[in-house]
């Protein structure tokens, strides 16, 4: 019987991306549960939080800019370092990107383990790097922050924070004060798996209540459709949390137990499973995230690097 592939790459299917407009200065590009993207058109220019996988990707998005805006598309944020998000950079800086911006903790992140993390991610999620021989390497940033920098777009105030761990180390969200809406990354999730392989997941449900502190009216999540209403985005800050939460327990129980890796895959899924065994690449996320919630059980505090070898190992001795 030959062994099972990763569940990414049998998911094949196209799928419908959106750009919707939450405010004059705000659009949410969303994708039924691949990567989403941010859009702020301020008095003088643009930013785009998160770049989509590879250059010939990002053309789409670019394509529904120019169809709002001729501004300059002048900034571009790194909600984090994940290769699906940030590898279609060049093509922004065609049009004439001047900055580059992240997190001190996604720069280190990069430095660290940018390069496997890459690799990793391509072989693992073919249909999102369309096109990955356009991309011409790493994405670094060319201004890094330490947990808050405010830009002026003209007379529009946005901020970008840093406001603690969860889905990384240096998760970054882009705030519009004025108007309350968020473009949270891969902080939030909503109708999709959260991934959790590179999370600090004891650390997320705190970052988690600090942002629904701030009181976002309108948020785009890392995947899923964008969250419209206040109620809209405490469901969505719920369902991340009780996510995380539900995964690490699950997993301290399996450890405290005694249990194999393969074991607490088991257990956990008997958890997991009636919640969120329905929603977008719930299957391709589990694994990873049951491997690093096992990790951080038994006191690995710094997620392990992902590389193309040990995806491979992971997944043989869950099949084996």
């Amino acid at each position: 019987m030959s062994e099972k592939k990763f569940a990414s790459q049998a998911d094949l299917v196209e799928k419908k991306t959106s750009f919707v407009k939450l405010s004059d200065n705000a659009y949410a590009y969303t994708a039924e549960g691949d990567p989403n993207s941010g859009v702020i058109i301020g008095d003088d220019s643009v930013m785009v939080i998160d770049t989509t996988a590879t250059p010939v990707m990002a053309q789409p998005l670019i394509d529904h800019i120019r169809s709002v805006t001729d501004l300059p598309i002048k900034y571009v944020v790194m909600s984090h370092y994940h290769a699906v998000r940030v590898l279609g950079a060049s093509a922004y800086v065609k049009e004439g990107a001047e900055q580059v911006i992240a997190s001190r903790g996604t720069y280190e992140l990069i430095v660290e383990r940018g390069e496997q993390d890459m690799k990793s991610e391509i072989e693992r999620f073919p249909r999102l790097f369309a096109g990955v021989e356009s991309v011409p390497g790493l994405t670094w940033p060319t201004m890094v922050f330490d947990s808050e920098m405010t830009i002026f777009m003209g007379k529009l105030e946005v901020k970008l924070m840093h406001i603690g761990m969860g889905h990384t180390k240096g998760d970054t969200i882009a705030w519009i004060p004025s108007q309350k809406i968020c473009f949270s990354g891969d902080l939030v999730e909503f109708g999709a798996a959260a991934y959790t392989g590179d999370a600090q997941l004891e650390e997320w449900p705190q970052t988690l209540e600090t942002l629904r502190a701030m009181g976002p009216e309108k948020l785009v999540p890392g995947r899923g459709p964008a969250l419209l209403t206040p109620a809209e985005v405490n469901e969505g800050i719920d369902y991340t949390k009780d996510f995380v939460t539900t995964l690490l327990a699950g997993a301290r129980e399996a450890v405290a137990a005694g249990h194999t890796l393969k074991e607490a895959m088991a257990s956990v899924r008997c958890l997991m499973d009636p919640k969120f065994g329905q929603v977008f690449i719930y299957e391709h996320c589990l694994p990873f995230d049951v491997t690093r919630a096992y990790d951080e059980a038994s006191g690995i505090k710094h997620p392990r690097i992902w590389t193309a070898e040990r995806d491979q190992e992971m997944w043989h001795s869950l099949q084996a």
